[in-house]
């Protein structure tokens, strides 16, 4: 079996074959640090982190490199409506970041470079363009010939002509066409900026992945990842200028995933319903979202609502549910031998359910189907009355397994107090007494303490509610 991705540039399935063998370089657009993280911008560390920790589990070895954008217009402006340096807010949310992807189940890149700690290169970069005539300065700015490059518009599979119609030369600007996007940008006054040989300034936007993925994956990686409005104009300036330079293709596959609605509208600042991470995990449990962000596929959109979360989550306790009722058996399961290679067999069928459906484009629904279908099929198990500890032990292995390519944790509860604990100690022995009444009494209390009993076959289990 081979994994296939859906190339934004050829707008079709093709089959994954990096540029050597056994490896990947791997390049996903991070966040602009001016403020929190919104659901929108989570959804790429999600979605990437699961694509990176599928190929890892199919064998490769992933080189993975995400940046930071930590100085724009956007960390300017904060800087001068907060009263603080553009770095010290660069900082904070650089922090702030990383706080919410680990609590968001990912792992980190092998490097996040920043704008700021790249500025050499950049320049260099630009200095190479201007050399080879694909950029000029003007005026202390320095732009990118856009028509010298004859494949501009083949990623987002727009013409010039097309593209013509839309541009515009804003106040200020001195380009030589109005489709020419700005590499290098002349400092305004109490800005920050660096040396150039163009004067004091500091870069445009699309200039700086270029530069970093060049540094630290070469001329040409394999994966090029990140939102679907990035596509156009960050991705295709990214190809413009890397191909310019190189004369070599920059990336084989692009990967975008879908935008996010909240409560079916789109996101934004103006309707209110800008939503973000650091607020949404201080009432739900992050794992929850990030399994509600997986249940849908990557490149679909996603709508997202308060509701749409607790059903989720319900839905994810189940899966939990199934594994600790298997942990609960297990040990007290037998050495049985009857039936267990036909249970085996049917989880090996389900495992290589699982890879065929992440093999189609990291198809993290249909995975997702396949987790609750292993779920049932313990359940079944479950109810025979004997189970062997080689079958139990095949069925936590597994769901083990997919969790971990999900980013999904399998942890217990938290301990309850030893109050909670006594109360329920007391109700069991009320049940054995046969004082149903008083039994009742205690589920009650419990139940406002937000402690959900459940009397299983395996014994009274508990949850938070």
């Amino acid at each position: 079996m081979s994994i296939q991705i859906y190339n934004t540039l050829t707008r079709q399935k093709e089959k994954f074959v990096p540029l050597e063998e056994g490896k990947v370089k791997m390049y996903v657009c991070g966040p602009t640090v001016y403020n929190y993280i919104h659901i929108g911008n989570a959804r790429p560390p999600i979605v990437f982190d699961t694509v990176r920790r599928y190929l890892e589990y199919r064998g490769y070895d992933v080189r993975y490199i995400s940046n930071f954008t930590d100085v724009d217009d956007k960390l300017i402006r904060a800087a001068n409506e907060l009263g603080e340096d553009v770095p010290t807010i660069a900082n904070r949310f650089i922090d702030a970041y990383f706080e919410d992807i680990t609590a968001l189940g990912c792992k980190r890149a092998d490097v996040h470079p920043r704008v700021t700690e790249t500025m050499d290169l950049i320049i260099e970069f630009i200095q190479a363009l201007i050399d080879k005539d694909y950029a000029y300065e003007s005026n202390g700015d320095v732009y990118f010939r856009t028509r010298k490059f004859p494949e501009y518009g083949k990623l987002s599979h727009q013409s010039i002509d097309e593209l013509k119609i839309g541009a515009r030369i804003q106040v200020g600007e001195k380009k030589q066409d109005a489709l020419d996007f700005a590499l290098w940008k002349k400092a305004k006054e109490g800005e920050i900026s660096w040396e150039s040989p163009w004067g004091e300034g500091r870069p445009g936007w699309h200039i700086e992945c270029s530069a970093m993925a060049k540094r630290y994956l070469g001329d040409t990686i394999d994966i090029h990842a990140g939102g679907q409005d990035l596509a156009f104009p960050h991705h295709e300036n990214e190809i413009a200028q890397s191909e310019a330079l190189t004369g070599k293709s920059f990336a084989r596959y692009w990967m975008h995933n879908g935008y996010i609605n909240i409560n079916n509208e789109k996101m934004s600042k103006s309707l209110g319903n800008f939503v973000l991470v650091h607020d949404i995990i201080k009432n739900h449990d992050p794992q929850v979202l990030r399994f509600f962000m997986l249940s849908v596929h990557y490149r679909n959109p996603i709508n997202y609502s308060d509701e749409l979360l607790e059903n989720t989550k319900a839905a994810f306790e189940r899966l939990k549910t199934s594994y600790q009722n298997l942990k609960h058996r297990s040990g007290a399961s037998t050495n049985l031998t009857t039936n267990n290679q036909e249970w085996l067999d049917k989880i090996t069928d389900l495992h290589q359910q699982f890879v065929k459906e992440m093999d189609d484009d990291f198809n993290t629904a249909n995975g997702i189907s396949v987790l609750f279908e292993l779920s049932k099929l313990a359940n079944l198990y479950l109810l025979e009355k004997n189970t062997a500890e080689v079958v139990i032990k095949s069925f936590l292995d597994e769901f083990e397994l997919l969790f971990d390519i999900f980013g999904l944790s399998l942890a217990a509860e938290e301990l309850l107090d030893e109050e909670v604990e006594a109360m329920i100690e007391k109700r069991i022995q009320a049940r054995k007494d046969r004082d149903f009444k008083l039994a009742d009494e205690i589920r009650a209390q419990l139940k406002e303490m937000n402690i959900i009993l459940e009397d299983t076959a395996q014994g009274t289990r508990w949850k938070r509610g």
